[in-house]
């Protein structure tokens, strides 16, 4: 192998891919990243058997060829050296890289022994605008459970429903669902949290969109110059739509920055109590309080001016709720709700596709 390559282009490369090699791993050939020549192009990729990323940068290419090298190494080296051109040049398993003022060698292992992800071969394809899968992701990754006694609930749930791709995330104390984009494919998949964290990394503002692919084991991601494989989740997803109301006896709609403050200087108050917060919606006094009550140190009630239809109070955790709320871009807030022990609703007119969905605590 022998190849020319920008510094700036293998350095964005390798901080792409080389978070997934994990060092930590059995097998130590996981530790490394793949180099290797293809189509013209320098693929640079690595993979701990569940998720894959594979990253494509344009060089010259005078002589082919294959190469695993440490992942840790090759990124911090590479990402020190100066703007510049490097020639890389293989030979007995060594990787020579050369730019006027450095000359490195790194040792490698053959790239026969590097495992590869299988191919999807038949499977369904959809597309969605980049900077919208972006964002609906985002806005539902955070709800995925980090406990694994339930895997299921550690993805995020991709389907189809009324010809749009849906995505959704639940801890089954709190729910993010986003209409992604409308298909008329039928989608159905349970992709890791932790795969669609490395998505959200990956995926630019300068990228036009994402193509996915998948079966029923794995399921592709390609953006730009990148593409992420994942091992999907097995199991059955709970039946969530059941869990969201359709009608409320209370609603209140208030500034989006206003409930997030009031949340915030009651959360202070709410540490000793696992971050229980009542919320009150009063019709009369047209406001959304929320009380906090720390028995050692004080109580604090904040409150909001509000459109109310309705009234009651229902108890909730803070973090929660100030989670949800950063979620959304949108200026002004819809919180329902049915009483004290049925799920709450905030969603928001200017983002029609999306809502957030939290289970009350038992005051």
């Amino acid at each position: 192998m022998k190849l020319q390559v920008t510094q700036q282009n293998l350095a964005k490369a390798l901080s792409t891919v080389a978070r997934v090699a994990n060092s930590r791993n059995t097998l130590p050939i996981l530790s490394n990243v793949l180099l290797r020549t293809e189509n013209n192009r320098l693929s640079i990729a690595a993979t701990n058997l569940d998720i894959g990323i594979t990253h494509f940068i344009g060089s010259k290419i005078t002589k082919e060829g294959a190469i695993t090298v440490p992942a840790r190494l090759m990124q911090d080296f590479i990402s020190s050296l100066p703007d510049s051109v490097l020639n890389l040049e293989l030979t007995d398993n060594k990787l020579h890289i050369t730019n006027d003022q450095y000359q490195s060698t790194i040792n490698g292992i053959v790239a026969d022994d590097f495992p590869v992800m299988p191919a999807i071969k038949e499977g369904v394809t959809w597309k969605a605008p980049a900077a919208d899968f972006k964002k609906a992701l985002s806005q539902v990754v955070f709800a995925a459970s980090a406990d694994d006694a339930r895997p299921v609930l550690n993805g995020v749930f991709f389907h189809s429903s009324g010809g749009q791709a849906v995505a959704v995330a639940t801890d089954s104390y709190r729910l993010a669902e986003n209409k992604l984009t409308k298909t008329p494919k039928q989608i159905n998949f349970l992709m890791p949290g932790s795969a669609a964290q490395d998505l959200l990394r990956i995926i630019s503002d300068t990228d036009q969109e994402v193509v996915v692919t998948h079966d029923d084991q794995q399921v592709l991601f390609r953006v730009g110059d990148v593409n992420l494989v994942a091992r999907l989740i097995e199991g059955n997803y709970p039946d969530y739509r059941k869990l969201i109301p359709t009608k409320f006896a209370t609603t209140a709609k208030l500034a989006r920055a206003d409930f997030i403050n009031i949340a915030k200087v009651s959360a202070l108050f709410a540490r000793e109590s696992a971050g229980s917060i009542t919320i009150k919606a009063d019709r009369d006094d047209k406001s959304v309080s929320i009380n906090a009550i720390a028995s050692q140190l004080g109580e604090n009630t904040a409150k909001a001016e509000a459109k109310v239809t309705g009234g009651g109070d229902v108890t909730l955790n803070s973090r929660y709720l100030i989670e949800a709320l950063n979620a959304f871009g949108a200026e002004e807030i819809e919180f329902c709700f049915n009483g004290k022990l049925e799920p709450c609703i905030l969603r928001s007119a200017t983002e029609p596709n999306y809502l957030h969905l939290i289970m009350p605590l038992r005051s």
